[in-house]
């Protein structure tokens, strides 16, 4: 029976996590040279825009069908088929079964969006959108389906993931290392030109645009508006604050304290609590904030060592950050927050944090392996990589004839 308070949040939710590839485009975009802003944030709308249809088409069927196995979904929801404004039997049983597949569909956008960070300023834009359709339709649908379908192989394991460390962040993080390897880093990182950010007002609008998405991304995964939700809002706000904090003493201590900085951790504990914000309590996700932001920090420092020009720092923030929330579930998750989950370590519960761990590594291989595949196909039929001249230039010319500031050329 459909409550309309629920099916309030989730729509609510849903229009939250919409504007949060806005948010994803505006923060990757100010972080480039201004010779590539358009593109880079060309490439969140596109995203916006594709993943959309296909969700429809195919990817919400291939994602929560029933009747696929634990590997994928079935054809149940082809074309929305069966999907309609009374609530499914399986998913979201208190709201309209066409909110609940709207919902989710927000989180296949800003899964896809969130690879572009790794490889702006060299990638061409028709590569990519081909990379976008295979990846949504190979790697994030199959992997959804795992953990949240119903019958999918991790969640009959006992995987906990509330809102996407797995699914979203940790899947988002290995496919772009994975792309970064195939693609190669742009000519003036390994040449150590100059390539700081350029609009860092803009960085700190799709910061918060983000943090402000993400009440819809964590606390609508209650798919109630109780107290499920209130206790996922107050974590996902407490970890991005912990996070951004963070970020700025260790900053500080190493040189100055930067906005960037504070943005970037302020991400990092977005992404940690994630799939913990609806098992753990508001204390723990201090802790969560604060060692997604040691984590990210010192992993930069680490790629940037190994010259590995993984540009926005995906899967450092994202990826990394990602699967400490998933293996934090493990071990503080708390069935007093969550009569629905489980105990995690710290309450006796061992074999959760094995089942999380178990949970990260596979989806990692997984992400990872078939995007190194789908990346070397890619760049042997039509070729990844801009041309040097393009690349010189500047993406928003070379690939779409537009200049950010100073109107069309």
């Amino acid at each position: 029976m459909v409550n309309t308070g629920d099916t309030a949040w989730i729509l609510v939710s849903s229009a939250l996590v919409m504007l949060m590839t806005p948010g994803v485009s505006f923060f990757y975009g100010g972080m480039v040279r201004r010779k590539n802003v358009l593109s880079t944030m060309m490439m969140s709308f596109a995203i916006l825009g594709v993943i959309v249809i296909l969700w429809v088409l195919y990817g919400y069927s291939f994602a929560f069908s029933p009747n696929g196995g634990g590997f994928m979904g079935g054809l149940d929801f082809i074309g929305l088929a069966n999907v309609g404004q009374v609530p499914s039997s399986l998913y979201a049983t208190t709201v309209p079964h066409l909110a609940f597949m709207g919902y989710q569909g927000m989180f296949a956008i800003i899964t896809v969006a969130l690879i572009t960070g790794a490889v702006v300023e060299r990638i061409k834009f028709s590569s990519l959108l081909i990379f976008a359709m295979l990846w949504f339709t190979i790697v994030y649908c199959p992997v959804a389906h795992w953990v949240w379908g119903d019958g999918g192989w991790l969640g009959n394991l006992g995987t906990l993931d509330f809102a996407g460390g797995i699914v979203v962040h940790v899947t988002a993080g290995a496919s772009a290392l994975a792309l970064v390897r195939v693609l190669g880093p742009r000519r003036d990182y390994l040449e150590n030109k100059p390539m700081a950010a350029h609009n860092i007002p803009m960085v700190a609008i799709g910061a918060a645009l983000l943090w402000f998405g993400w009440f819809g991304f964590n606390g609508g995964s209650a798919l109630t508006s109780g107290g499920l939700a209130s206790n996922a809002f107050m974590t996902t706000n407490i970890s991005g604050a912990a996070g951004a904090v963070t970020w700025m003493i260790i900053s500080w201590i190493q040189r100055k304290p930067t906005l960037i900085g504070v943005t970037t951790g302020a991400i990092a504990g977005l992404a940690a609590i994630t799939p913990a914000a609806g098992y753990v309590s508001p204390l723990v996700a201090i802790i969560i904030g604060v060692v997604s932001s040691i984590i990210g920090y010192y992993c930069i420092i680490f790629r940037n060592k190994k010259r590995i020009d993984e540009s926005l720092d995906v899967w450092a923030v994202h990826g990394m950050g990602g699967a400490w929330g998933v293996l934090a579930a493990g071990l503080f998750a708390s069935l007093a927050v969550n009569p629905a989950g489980a105990d995690g370590a710290v309450f006796g519960n061992g074999m959760m944090f094995v089942k999380q761990l178990i949970g990260v590594a596979t989806v990692f291989g997984y992400s990872y392996g078939i995007t190194i595949l789908l990346s070397k196909i890619i760049n042997k039929v039509m070729g990844l990589r801009v041309s040097k001249q393009e690349e010189t230039v500047g993406l928003d010319i070379a690939q779409h004839s537009e200049v950010a500031y100073g109107g069309l050329r």
